[in-house]
């Protein structure tokens, strides 16, 4: 079992479809926190110590938000200046994260032809991340390949309530430790379908 924390980040979220049907989706558990960022933030002053806080006491941290211009949104990548102190998260007696998975949760408005060698984007979504995954390596922490919704742009109602499902199913899978078998060689990250139970189910 593991403790997920989800840094949640998008600075027009009342616009986003995908993401508002997805956070309304997560139930509520003692070992799943949900922090908005931008609610928490709005003045993107950001409280180091409390967030240094809250990274302690989770095993997993999941950064979801939508792809902005190849990178992400502007307070997440504060909230990464500020907290991801030398001394705490990296450098000399830097070892608080040590251990800890960091996993990226993407909407891209394009489609996964455009995100790839051949395609619009010229690389793929993880290439893109790869500040990201550094940074993951340089906290010591382990790097999952992003969890990806392609093609906001184009999805109807009925293709993201199909898209819910699976999100859930991540999150249980990840609440459940399916992590630490995950297979890191690909490009998305590969989540195994759940048997005998409905996505989203709290045993």
């Amino acid at each position: 079992m593991a403790r997920v924390l989800l840094l949640f980040a998008h600075p027009a979220f009342q616009k986003s479809r995908i993401h508002r049907s997805l956070v309304s989706s997560i139930p509520e558990r003692d070992d799943l926190t949900l922090h908005d960022l931008y609610e928490e933030y709005p003045d993107f002053l950001v409280d180091v110590e409390r967030e240094q806080e809250l990274l302690t006491h989770h095993d997993v941290v999941v950064f979801q938000h939508p792809l902005y211009w190849y990178s992400v949104p502007p307070l997440l990548k504060q909230w990464m200046d500020l907290v991801l102190e030398h001394g705490w998260a990296y450098g000399s007696g830097g070892s608080a994260l040590h251990g800890k998975w960091l996993v990226p949760v993407v909407s891209a408005g394009g489609t996964e032809a455009a995100y790839c060698t051949v395609g619009r984007n010229r690389r793929t979504i993880r290439q893109f991340l790869a500040p990201i995954e550094q940074t993951a390596f340089l906290c010591g922490m382990r790097f999952a390949p992003p969890w990806i919704v392609y093609g906001t742009h184009r999805l109807g109602p009925e293709d993201i309530q199909e898209i819910v499902p699976r999100y859930l199913g991540l999150l249980d899978w990840m609440l459940d430790g399916g992590l630490e078998h995950a297979a890191l060689d690909h490009e998305t990250l590969v989540v195994p379908e759940r048997t005998g139970s409905t996505p989203g189910e709290v045993p």
